[in-house]
């Protein structure tokens, strides 16, 4: 008799993996929450109290090749808190706070320790951020994935009240760019990253890079959640846009709530290079424009805001305890990025 087992699939292993997922999941659930991990279907209450006209905001993403560092450095809890991170930043910019989160995990051969640990870490982000972890889907694929491999995705969605959708129309000539710094990579530009450290140079994420530490760890670094600070902002209506820096850098992400008239001016100089950028930079012969189109370099969230409200944004953000640097302005334009280099050059600012 040929099993299901004997093809690659244990199903017991599953069932004994949910039942800790289970656990972990309900320590995130929210007053909205009317099922439990297991049934066909996530059940949240659609009633959300102080908001008179509701719009539903939802997201949905990955972690990308950041999982070839966590599987290397066999640390699996970070990157279930990047992709939470990230997807509830994705819809914090149009002023929406997350209901609920759904997770899509993948693997050749299911590893119980593995799955529970990055279900672990989406817990851990999901309660900070008040979101419900309601369900998600595991899939044990043989042949498709090697054994210790696996692949994790996310869905979200929450809700902004009408009044307080920020949906770049607001966006004006004059505006001020505020940029908010990253801890890292966040969740973009692995890829090169990866090609450079351990590729080019022979590097394996034990190596110790001078002025960063383990190559590993730094890779590791979480994407963090700008929820915290910024919702109150959102509620004061004191922002025409904010913009995730995510794949495609300030380039590319700023642009998407700019219109066709505005360009974005940024000062480059005007915040701190972290030192993996400036590795990054110097070891792998990187260009210019593809290091501020591939990666964050520093700042992860921007928040365009007009002249006659920085003051107080910048009054809740020192309040509230979250480091902020001001880093361009809107003028018109075509819809793009124009870069302003220190006066010694680009290297004389990330070196």
């Amino acid at each position: 008799m040929t099993s299901y087992k004997d093809s690659g699939v244990d199903i017991d292993a599953q069932d004994d993996a949910l039942r800790e997922v289970r656990r972990i999941a309900r320590d995130t659930y929210t007053p909205g929450v009317l099922s439990d991990i297991g049934s066909f279907g996530g059940l949240f209450r659609g009633t959300f109290e102080g908001i008179t006209d509701p719009i539903l905001v939802s997201s949905t993403d990955g972690v990308g090749t950041k999982l070839r560092i966590a599987q290397a450095m066999k640390i699996h809890d970070t990157v279930g808190y990047d992709l939470v991170s990230h997807c509830v930043n994705d819809i914090l910019v149009q002023g929406a706070r997350p209901l609920f989160f759904l997770d899509y995990y993948a693997t050749g051969k299911l590893r119980p320790p593995v799955m529970t640990d990055v279900i672990r870490g989406m817990a851990r982000a999901c309660k900070e951020n008040g979101c419900a972890l309601i369900g998600g889907e595991t899939a044990e694929m043989p042949g498709f994935y090697s054994d210790d491999d696996y692949d994790v995705a996310g869905f979200i969605l929450g809700v902004v009240d009408s009044k307080n959708l920020i949906d770049g129309k607001g966006v004006r000539e004059g505006d001020v760019l505020i940029g908010l710094p990253s801890v890292g990579l966040h969740t973009n530009g692995y890829s090169l990253a990866r090609r450079i450290l351990f590729d080019q140079l022979g590097y394996d994420p034990q190596t110790i890079v001078p002025g960063i530490g383990k190559a590993g760890e730094a890779l590791l670094q979480p994407h963090i959640s700008y929820l915290k600070p910024l919702l109150p902002l959102v509620e004061q209506r004191a922002l025409h846009a904010m913009a995730h820096i995510t794949g495609g850098g300030l380039t590319d992400n700023l642009p998407r709530v700019l219109g066709d008239t505005l360009d974005a001016r940024v000062k480059l100089g005007s915040w701190p290079v972290l030192p993996i950028f400036k590795f990054l930079y110097e070891k792998g012969g990187v260009a210019v424009d593809e290091m501020l189109r591939v990666f964050n370099m520093g700042i992860g969230m921007v928040l365009l805001v007009a002249p006659e409200d920085v003051d107080r944004v910048a009054k809740h953000l020192t309040q509230v305890g979250q480091t902020f640097y001001f880093v361009g302005n809107v003028v018109r334009g075509s819809g793009k990025v124009q870069y302003d280099t220190p006066p010694a050059g680009f290297a004389s600012w990330i070196e």
